[in-house]
């Protein structure tokens, strides 16, 4: 009974948890890294082809984004989640996909130019195909049975439609242990989805602190603001842009501009449009609309039952294809324009800040967290001067935040979550945040509340049955990889891959006929032959 901790360990990306329990292999999360990260990332200690389950908190790619991934290298396991995080996934992972392969494409066809190798894109969406058969939809509230001895359970925590903290029991011999890992915790008083459920229970519980260090701004009131920065941006003729994340934030958004419409908060400029342009954001929307019933709050639910859709109204205007994306700016009437990625590191909108960075008349309205590394961050600290598309951009147009929209608890909220545990945990293992905040978030919560607390780093591994530690780790530097070593590491992978997938094959093979298994033995000796140099 192992936790093994591999992934967003005193880093906020790249959710991966691996949990060892009655003979099987579970993890939780295996998400993406975003932005700049300061650590290394342990090796999982198994072949992916050995992992019998992932349970998934909820669609973000940097909690699930690696799932298609360890599909091309082996795993044929089953995948739980909630029905609505089964259903984002299933347009997000294509969608990363598809910019997996495209921006592969794109490095080829300047390695060809320049006379220099190839490179694999880091998966396909013919692997993301494959990975969403194996997904497993949960309700939340059901107590589900794994296997013999492991049980888990799916509570909503308000974050993103869909999103969950999850509880586990486990059972070895006369052992019984209960642990839960929190996903990423909503932030309260959101729109749309409900605010996040509490726990009662639980003997080890792992847990985020994205904003462990900080309370959110609560003095400012969302639409009034954003409807003060479109009044201004409008007035001076410009464009608002907006880079938000496609699932979830997007969707808010639309709801503040349903109600600035609808309530009149803009003058001279009733007409104005929003453009979402973002294929993902659109199929999402419908998304949304889809769990309704399970995941919906009750001002939002109030809105259905009187008919009106809570994030439509006059004026929108839903942007599919590329040409449809570039006429947007072609077309100089004053607009919003929505577009993903959040962070500003890759999609259409980093094409809308290259139209409209240079003009003073435009705002670029920044309502989510903007990772260390990401050129979001780069512009809301106050950088004069970006680089898109190989071009040099001036910096001109007014960067504006809206503060406290976070989809993350506070401090207060994290701990808020914590403290309805009716019984102290044994033991708090904080995740997801940066280095400086799991260490101080640790710190507080054991100095001021009593909490038996540890930030791990990544290879840290835990015994769940004795309440010890196995191994703790130090963070291990990043060391910067010159283009090569990265293609190199790159394409052995996918060899050390196909070595997993022929000791699957030969493991299936075991009760074959003694004929078929001499030829197939002759067939592997004639191949490490041949590459035994």
């Amino acid at each position: 009974m192992k936790l093994t901790f591999i992934g967003a360990d005193h880093e906020v990306t790249g959710s991966c948890h691996y949990l060892e329990a009655c003979g099987k292999h579970i993890l939780v999360d295996y998400g993406m890294e975003q932005g700049g990260n300061v650590y290394e990332n342990a090796d999982l200690p198994i072949p992916f082809s050995d992992v019998d389950y992932v349970l998934l908190t909820h669609a973000h790619i940097d909690h699930a984004g690696l799932l298609p991934l360890i599909y091309a290298r082996g795993f044929k396991g089953q995948i739980f989640a909630t029905q609505a995080t089964c259903d984002l996934c299933n347009i997000m992972l294509k969608d990363s996909a598809h910019i997996q392969e495209m921006e592969a494409e794109w490095k080829n066809r300047k390695a060809r130019r320049a006379g220099k190798p190839e490179v694999e894109a880091l998966y396909t969406v013919n692997d993301a195909e494959g990975v969403l058969k194996h997904f497993v939809p949960c309700r939340y509230g059901n107590v589900l049975t794994l296997t013999d001895g492991i049980k888990i359970r799916f509570t909503d925590v308000g974050h993103l439609l869909g999103s969950a903290s999850i509880e586990v029991w486990v059972e070895e011999g006369e052992t019984s242990k209960k642990i839960v890992f929190s996903g990423d915790i909503g932030n309260k008083n959101k729109p749309l989805i409900k605010d996040p459920s509490y726990i009662d229970e639980a003997d080890y519980v792992v847990m985020e602190c994205t904003y462990g260090d900080r309370s959110h701004d609560r003095t400012h009131e969302h639409i009034g603001e954003l409807a003060r920065i479109l009044q201004e941006t409008l007035d001076r003729g410009g464009n608002l842009v907006i880079p938000a994340f496609a699932v979830g934030r997007t969707q808010e958004i639309l709801y503040f501009m349903r109600k600035i419409k609808e309530e009149h908060l803009i003058t001279g400029h009733d007409n104005f449009d929003v453009y979402v342009d973002s294929p993902l954001a659109v199929e999402a929307t419908h998304v949304f609309t889809k769990n309704i019933m399970e995941c919906f709050d009750e001002e939002a639910m109030e809105l259905v039952e009187k008919g009106i859709n809570p994030i439509s109204f006059p004026g929108l205007k839903l942007s599919i294809t590329s040409e449809d994306s570039k006429n947007i700016n072609f077309d100089m009437t004053p607009k919003v324009i929505i577009s993903a990625a959040g962070m500003c590191d890759a999609g259409r909108i980093r094409h809308h800040l290259k139209h409209n960075l240079w003009r003073p008349e435009c705002t670029v309205l920044f309502a989510g967290y903007q990772a260390i590394g990401t050129l979001g961050r780069s512009l809301i600290d106050g950088a004069q001067v970006v680089k898109l598309f190989g071009e040099t951009i001036d910096v001109e147009a007014h960067i504006e935040k809206l503060e406290g929209i976070s989809g993350h608890a506070d401090k207060e909220g994290l701990i808020t979550w914590l403290q309805a545990f009716k019984k102290k945990p044994d033991h708090v293992f904080l995740v997801h945040g940066d280095d400086a905040v799991c260490t101080s978030f640790a710190n507080h919560l054991r100095a001021e509340y009593g909490y038996e607390t540890d930030a791990p780093f990544s290879g840290s591994v835990y015994d769940l049955a004795e309440g010890a530690w196995l191994k703790q780790t130090m963070g291990i530097p990043i060391r910067k990889e010159t283009e090569r070593q990265k293609e190199n590491r790159s394409i052995f992978e996918l060899l050390v891959a196909a070595g997993e997938r022929l000791m699957r094959v030969i493991r299936k093979n075991r009760d074959c006929a003694n004929k078929d298994i001499k030829k197939f033995t002759a067939d592997v000796n004639a191949l490490c032959d041949k590459w035994d140099l």
